[in-house]
């Protein structure tokens, strides 16, 4: 049985135009795993957080921002293209006052950059999710 795993990174440098590529297994009994991009863990500009089990919509792609330790307004995508059990390639690209996100079905969420945020110093991978690469391009 699969562990959840996490993975913290500190001091990184993603600018507009970066991506992060991030691939992985999500485990067979997935409750939901997530993907932060900000400045520390009570700055996020980015919150992406795919849910295989919410009380309200079941199956569902959430994406939030956290400012001083207080999180912001959902947004919440019931297009949910991920699958339980399935090996995934999710990309996140900076392009400025927008974050997108890019689904291994080619579908793309957006989100925007509340804080404004020129450059990322921290990534965190986080949940029911076997990391097998990651890489900033």
């Amino acid at each position: 049985m699969l562990m959840p795993m996490e993975l913290e990174l500190k001091h990184v440098e993603l600018r507009a135009g970066d991506q992060l590529k991030v691939q992985g297994r999500i485990m067979d009994e997935a409750q939901r795993f997530q993907i932060d991009l900000g400045c520390d863990e009570d700055d996020l500009a980015l919150h992406f957080n795919p849910r295989f089990n919410d009380d309200v919509d079941g199956s569902v792609l959430v994406c939030n921002s956290k400012i001083a330790g207080s999180w912001g307004d959902e947004k919440r995508e019931i297009q949910n293209p991920l699958q339980r059990g399935s090996t995934v390639k999710i990309i996140l690209k900076l392009t400025g006052n927008m974050f997108e996100v890019e689904m291994p079905d080619g579908q793309e969420l957006q989100f925007p950059n509340r804080e404004g945020l020129d450059v990322i110093t921290y990534v965190r991978v986080k949940g029911d999710f076997k990391l097998t690469s990651f890489r900033i391009y």
